[in-house]
């Protein structure tokens, strides 16, 4: 009996540790995971700092480390223009379509700063409606440009905000149309690829909407850099374990062949090696 106790004794650490072994490698496979899901959210998004129109010239002020004096100093001036917005939005006297687009592109140009962009701050003041709104048909083009220019750049922060896109996502959609501005197209075919790269939630979201079918149609005509746009955002939207719609975009006469050309393109402008 002294024996069997003795054993008995001996075997607890042996399990202890094999417990404690086993608890480590969940939890690094957690951190792993959750790496790999930044990562992978990083990949899916982009930040839009040229935009639509390929203007290299295009001001992006500052630097990627932001000091959190800076960062403070970044939200006061979001918040401001956001206000700025508003007032704009409401002002219909004479140059009230210059003085929308002219706050229109400060908000722009404070949220592709760097890829910490005063999203929630933006969000706080009360950007998104202002935004929507100035998406409206009928809006001069310009306008319409920086709007989604500004809403692209929302889809690149946390899963909240870009969720917090939600009342535009039709609008968005509606102007990918063959009658819109290609560089507004373009520029919203960009935001919708944000969003899509979310994650499967906001991908079923813009599918029930019918934002396939648009993309889809922004692929035929050989439009350049509007293709590669297009095909990275239909890249994320059929993103999942269901195939249904990538089946569907396959049914789409032409499609699969521009999705293999741009490809091929990008592979010879980055061999591997």
């Amino acid at each position: 009996m002294a024996d069997d106790s003795s054993t008995s004794h001996r075997r607890d650490p042996i399990k202890s540790s094999v417990g404690n072994v086993a608890a480590q490698r969940r939890r690094e496979k957690a951190v792993t995971v959750g790496k790999e899901r930044r990562e992978s959210l990083v990949r899916a998004k982009r930040l839009c700092r040229v935009g639509a129109t390929g203007d290299d010239n295009v001001p992006v002020e500052g630097n990627d480390m932001i000091t959190d004096k800076t960062g403070f100093l970044l939200d006061a001036q979001t918040s401001t223009a956001v206000k700025e917005l508003k007032s704009a939005a409401a002002y219909q006297g004479k140059g009230a379509m210059q003085k929308r687009v002219n706050s229109l592109r400060e908000l722009r140009r404070l949220l592709s700063k760097s890829e910490f962009s005063p999203v929630e701050a933006a969000l706080k003041a009360g950007a998104i409606p202002l935004l929507v709104q100035c998406l409206s048909f009928g809006s001069p083009d310009e306008q319409l440009l920086e709007a989604a220019w500004c809403l692209t750049n929302f889809a690149t922060g946390k899963p909240e905000e870009t969720k917090a896109l939600m009342p535009a996502l039709p609008f968005h959609i509606a102007h990918l149309g063959e009658k819109s501005y290609l560089p507004v197209a373009k520029q919203c075919a960009w935001a919708l690829g944000n969003v899509a790269g979310e994650g499967e939630e906001l991908r079923n979201v813009l599918l029930s909407q019918g934002a396939l079918p648009p993309l889809a149609s922004m692929m035929l005509p050989n439009k350049g850099s509007t293709v590669r746009t297009t095909a990275w955002a239909l890249s994320n939207l059929i993103k999942g374990p269901d195939p249904k719609a990538a089946t569907e975009l396959i049914k789409v006469d032409g499609v699969l062949m521009q999705f293999f050309g741009t490809y091929e393109k990008q592979m010879r402008r980055w061999p591997l090696k």
